[in-house]
């Protein structure tokens, strides 16, 4: 079988080739060259895509360096920076899964000929060819497992990709690359947005594109509470920076209102909420749509806590209800929903309203 394997210059991806390689199938790597500014962190520095070609070189398989900096920007970076205009909180990384991993690079290793596209995610994808018959299910690392991000993909993605690490612990991983020598063996994982330097942060970054206001902060009532430098990096749900309340218990981010310059907080009790409505073009289902009052189990973060909740399909949209009050789910935020009767496996996923 011919495969095309993602190469960020991590352990994963290169223990991912490896695999493919030790397992007799036709292994070529390609580094995908996202970020065309300056970049120290993420997956996209130049020492990155160094360590995928070494480690290919090391496997002796090809190596390309396949260049999307304009898609990217457009599709990845551009939204993200029009998000937080409007005081909402997007995830670029699940957006670079959705538009450039599993569907630009997708659709060029169909082009070249490939039968599989491969990543180092830890995730599992289950069944056999068929209708509707693909699962995509958590990584066996529970600490590291990373559905969350892949929740987006349905079953034209999942037919055509393959996760090898998806089966191993991180610690596995890790001695399978010292075994064989691999130059990224005890290399750390990455942790950042890949287009944000560490030096210049969020702030700096989104101040060289958009302007960024000060707004004021004010109270459930409407009473003053006190300021902060940029309200369109402020999120649902943060506590940071937001002080404490009249009863010295600090207070949560509760709306974020960019055009009137307007922060409202709250206490941790006010914070709750019971639902997310998820925004109906948002909505991707791994199989087929959930029936309308569906159990299921959500999870609102890459690593956050899984909460059994209930599943409403509106005409135009969908709303999950949680069995127990949640934190807020941030506007931008992905939703991913699992099974309630098997929470290992993912069955849709949306962005809250």
């Amino acid at each position: 079988m011919r495969v095309l394997v993602a190469m960020s210059g991590g352990v994963d991806s290169s223990v991912a080739a490896a695999l493919l390689v030790e397992q007799g199938h036709e292994v070529v790597g390609a580094t995908l060259k996202l970020w065309g500014g300056p970049s120290d962190s993420g997956c996209c520095s130049v020492a990155d895509v160094e360590d995928a070609r070494r480690v290919a070189q090391q496997l002796g398989i090809t190596h390309h360096v396949f260049n999307l900096t304009e898609e990217f920007d457009r599709l990845v970076v551009a939204p993200y920076v029009g998000e937080h205009a409007r005081g909402r909180t997007p995830n670029p990384c699940i957006e670079c899964n959705r538009s450039m991993k599993f569907d630009r690079l997708l659709h060029r290793a169909d082009r070249l000929g490939f039968h599989r596209l491969a990543t180092g995610h830890h995730a599992r994808v289950e069944g056999t060819p068929g209708p509707n018959a693909w699962q995509l299910r958590r990584g066996a690392d529970p600490a590291k497992d990373q559905s969350y991000v892949l929740s987006m993909l349905g079953q034209d993605a999942l037919s055509r990709v393959v996760f090898p690490v998806g089966d191993m612990t991180k610690d596995e991983v890790r001695a399978t690359a010292r075994r064989l020598g691999l130059r990224t063996a005890g290399k750390p994982d990455s942790q950042d947005v890949c287009f944000i330097g560490r030096a210049e942060g969020r702030e700096g970054f989104l101040s060289r594109r958009v302007p960024l206001h000060a707004a004021a902060v004010v109270d459930g009532e409407g009473r003053p509470a006190g300021s902060v430098d940029a309200v369109e990096l402020v999120t649902v749900g943060q506590r940071r920076g937001m002080g404490h309340g009249t009863d010295g218990k600090r207070r949560y981010v509760t709306h974020v209102d960019v055009a009137a310059r307007r922060v409202v907080v709250g206490s941790a009790a006010e914070v709750l909420r019971s639902s997310v409505v998820l925004a109906g073009p948002s909505l991707t289902w791994v199989d087929r749509p959930l029936a309308a009052g569906a159990r299921a189990v959500a999870q609102v973060s890459a690593h956050g806590r899984p909460v059994p909740c209930t599943v409403l399909l509106e005409p135009d949209d969908a709303e999950v209800l949680f069995d127990d009050p949640q934190r807020p789910v941030a506007p931008g935020q992905t939703v991913a929903l699992y099974d309630a009767l098997d929470p290992d496996a993912v069955v849709g996923a949306g962005i809250a309203a």
